[in-house]
């Protein structure tokens, strides 16, 4: 024993009296009343004691707690505090600590940031559940920073995903590249993000439109509608009524539900939708006709305040699945409520000599063409009055097999 070492392991492993027990070479093990133990380094630095904690006795044995002090001795020699240099090392790990977050609280944080920006509830929480169900198991306790592309596969690729649901799938590693660029953008993480399809998992994995042809909405025949509606007609109920509306109005049943009194002048036979409850985040005009109309005044009767449909909770709407339910009611599970567009723009394409941009307006479809959308600046509401009482009275067999005639009053 080279430094002359005063303690043994048999020797730390009986002290029980309590004291501070020196080792040499500054190193001491302190025990306390209690009978718990730790050691202690002394060091000199500019005439001034010092004193390190190294650890406790087992944890750190007799062999590492000499190592320990053989290091601090080192740098005591060369002039630096080995406490100073704790202090530093502490904060440089207390800084990496606060620059880290895991998935989960990263997707949290992204949707509260974009949640204001977005449609409506329904799809905040399609995020939050998509991410929950496909993500969170793999990598929602993982730190964003060690996200790496094996993860993003795992992900896809647990039980078939991307080839038995394509579409959620989809939905799913875009959401997941698009918490990965917030984290990037708030410094969590750098480098490439391992969620992105163009150039990266385009090489992994088949293209979405190979896998699964893209799935629509179950829609009825247009030349069904007059049968249904009479059948629909003899449901009762608010949410029967909702989708009696939802079809007269070619709508989506998100923008029913949600109506409240304010929108509508029923003098005028007028529907103003809002900007911000439209999925394409602009004013859209219905022209109501006399059958919409006459639901909406029976609705006005029994609830003439807030939501024109009602759900079962105060102050709040009919659910969408109160829609859905009213075709299993009727025995309809091949259709979906927001297939009776689908129906509609099908009645006015084959049906009729409706231009087919009066019919993408009625619809409140995007215009892709940038051109054409600069120079169409009306909305054809004059028009769009008469192809809804059209499509009404279609509805209610008033013309069942009839066409309107190419360049005839009713179009023009």
């Amino acid at each position: 024993m080279g430094r002359g070492f005063k303690l043994t392991q048999l020797k730390v492993d009986k002290l029980r009296s309590p004291g501070l027990y020196g080792d040499g070479a500054g190193l001491s093990l302190k025990v306390t009343a209690a009978g718990s133990k730790s050691w202690i380094y002394r060091y000199m630095l500019v005439g001034k004691a010092h004193w390190m904690g190294l650890g406790s006795y087992p944890d750190v044995g007799l062999a590492e707690a000499r190592e320990k002090a053989a290091d601090l001795r080192k740098l005591t020699r060369q002039g630096i505090d080995p406490l100073a240099e704790r202090r530093k090392e502490t904060s440089v790990l207390r800084a990496a600590i606060a620059k880290t977050i895991t998935f989960d609280a990263a997707a949290e944080k992204f949707i509260d940031a974009h949640k204001d920006g977005w449609r409506n509830e329904k799809h905040i929480e399609q995020w939050r559940s998509t991410l929950k169900t496909y993500a969170s198991p793999t990598i929602g306790k993982l730190d964003v920073s060690l996200i790496d592309t094996a993860h993003i596969m795992t992900i896809l690729e647990k039980d078939d995903f991307w080839k038995t649901k394509t579409e959620t799938a989809s939905r799913v590693r875009g959401r997941i590249e698009s918490v990965l660029d917030w984290a990037t953008a708030r410094k969590y993480r750098t480098g490439e993000n391992p969620a992105r399809w163009k150039g990266h998992l385009d090489k992994l994995l088949p293209a979405r439109t190979k896998v699964k042809k893209a799935e629509h909405h179950a829609a009825l025949p247009w030349a069904e509608i007059g049968a249904f509606m009479e059948s629909l007609r003899d449901q009762q109920g608010i949410a029967a009524r909702a989708v009696e509306f939802v079809i007269l109005t070619a709508v989506r049943s998100g923008e029913v539900r949600g109506a409240t009194w304010e929108e509508f002048d029923l003098d005028a036979g007028m529907w103003v939708i809002p900007a911000e409850r439209m999925k394409a985040k602009k004013e859209h005009r219905v022209p109501l006709s006399s059958k919409a109309l006459a639901v909406l005044k029976a609705q006005k009767e029994a609830f003439p305040m807030g939501y024109v449909f009602p759900g079962m909770k105060a102050g709040k709407p009919l659910s969408d699945m109160s829609l859905t339910a009213v075709l299993r009611r009727m025995e309809r599970h091949d259709i979906t409520v927001h297939g009776f567009r689908s129906t509609f723009r099908d009645w006015g394409a084959e049906a009729t000599a409706y231009p087919s941009e009066m019919l993408e307006m009625a619809l409140a479809h995007t215009i892709s063409n940038k051109v054409e959308a600069a120079y169409r600046r009306g909305d054809m509401i004059e028009k769009r009055r008469r192809l809804m009482q059209d499509w009404s009275d279609f509805c209610d067999n008033k013309m069942t097999g009839e066409v309107v005639p190419l360049r005839s009053n009713t179009a023009a």
